[in-house]
């Protein structure tokens, strides 16, 4: 919901050491951010959750700095676009993985899975709609991400303060999972009522 703007804040917190970062591979950052968001998966599932919280910050940094490194050194490509946005979504599975594996219990476990199935329905519904509005040239000029993101309640800010909350309160984590997912699929519901104002 916030995206737009706080990219633009991340960018200008951020230049100054991407600029310094000339000679790093954004791909390298890519890949980088993978490994850090798997050890907070890991952290997570053996409830060091200190450590775990730690490093999905640090998984988030790197993850704002790979792009804004291609974007000053001239350095974009789709392939980077689509290992980045890949690597995003295996660690947005495995961190709620991490966490209900690691303190189990019937009510968890069923509201990880309500909350996986309400990511995969948002992500075909967000992916598509962005593949059409890709094909009709329907983006603004200076568009910062790979491809166009239409916009909801949850985007990747929220998805931010969300997973550090499920880290810092484990032990409220099946209602947090219940409330952000019916958050995800509100979002979703949003963005078939736009598609089906602005594509028919």
């Amino acid at each position: 919901m916030f995206d737009s703007t706080l990219r633009r804040f991340k960018d200008r917190v951020g230049e100054p050491l991407a600029r310094r970062m000339s000679r790093v591979s954004p791909m390298f950052i890519s890949i980088l951010a993978l490994i850090v968001g798997l050890l907070a998966a890991y952290a997570a599932f053996k409830q060091q959750y200190f450590w775990a919280f730690g490093l999905w910050l640090f998984n988030r940094i790197l993850d704002g700095l790979d792009g804004l490194i291609a974007r000053l050194h001239q350095r974009q490509s789709d392939f980077g676009g689509y290992v980045d946005i890949l690597t995003d979504f295996a660690i947005y599975a495995a961190l709620p993985i991490g966490l209900v594996v690691g303190s189990p219990s019937s009510e968890s476990y069923l509201a990880l899975i309500f909350l996986l199935a309400t990511f995969y329905v948002n992500t075909a519904s967000w992916m598509y709609l962005a593949a059409i509005l890709e094909k009709r040239a329907a983006h603004a000029p200076d568009t910062q991400t790979t491809i166009v993101m239409p916009a909801g309640i949850i985007g990747g800010f929220e998805t931010i303060i969300a997973y550090g909350v499920f880290i810092l309160f484990p032990t409220y984590i099946t209602i947090l999972f219940l409330i952000f997912a019916t958050l995800v699929f509100i979002t979703t519901l949003q963005r078939l009522i736009w598609a089906k104002h602005n594509l028919t």
